[in-house]
Formats: structure tokens, C-alpha cells, sequence
């Protein structure tokens, strides 16, 4: 799930990121802000969910994907669309 805060006094727009997968120990959002080198760590929560807050810049977008276990790349099927990448697959597209 991913939710959007517009903020109020600023050009930015703080974006919650929530997700949950069978297995995982640990995951990261990678490709935030064209960064695929530096990951996003999510927070496991108690109930089992994954969950992280990035501030980004309004009117923009980003491609991303979860990675699970630093090894399973994934899209989020909530997220506003996909891009092809050059791997002939897709990444996770948020308009924000």
C-alpha cells in the first residue's frame, strides 16, 4: 500500500510505503529518486508488515522495486503504474 501526504508548507509530498511478503526477513525499496545503489530500509512492524517514509519533490516520479532478502526484486501491484526497464521487465511507477 502506498499512501500520500501532500505537504502543506512545502513542494514535497511525504509517501508512505507498506508492504508484506510470505518469507521475508528483511526488504528495501530501491530505485527512489533514480538510486538503484543506495537502499531504502523498511521497518518490520509486529504485525508482520514492512513499512518505510520517504519526503520526495511533488509533480515528480519514481520507478522502484521492493527487494526481499537482498535477493528477490518485486513490484508493488498498488503502485501508480510500471516502466520497462532494460532488463526486459518492469519497475514500479509512483506519480507523486
Amino acid at each position: 500500500m502506498i499512501q500520500k501526504t501532500n505537504l502543506k508548507t512545502k513542494d514535497q509530498c511525504k509517501v508512505k510505503f507498506t508492504a508484506s511478503f510470505d518469507n521475508a526477513e528483511r526488504v528495501e525499496i530501491r530505485g527512489l529518486n533514480n538510486d538503484w545503489d543506495t537502499p531504502v530500509p523498511m521497518a518490520r512492524k509486529k504485525n508482520g508488515t514492512f513499512e518505510a517514509v520517504q519526503t520526495l519533490p511533488k509533480n515528480s516520479q519514481h520507478e522502484f522495486k521492493y527487494v526481499i532478502n537482498g535477493t528477490e526484486w518485486r513490484n508493488d501491484p498498488e503502485a501508480d503504474g510500471e516502466a520497462p526497464n532494460e532488463f526486459g521487465e518492469t519497475n514500479s511507477l509512483l506519480i507523486v
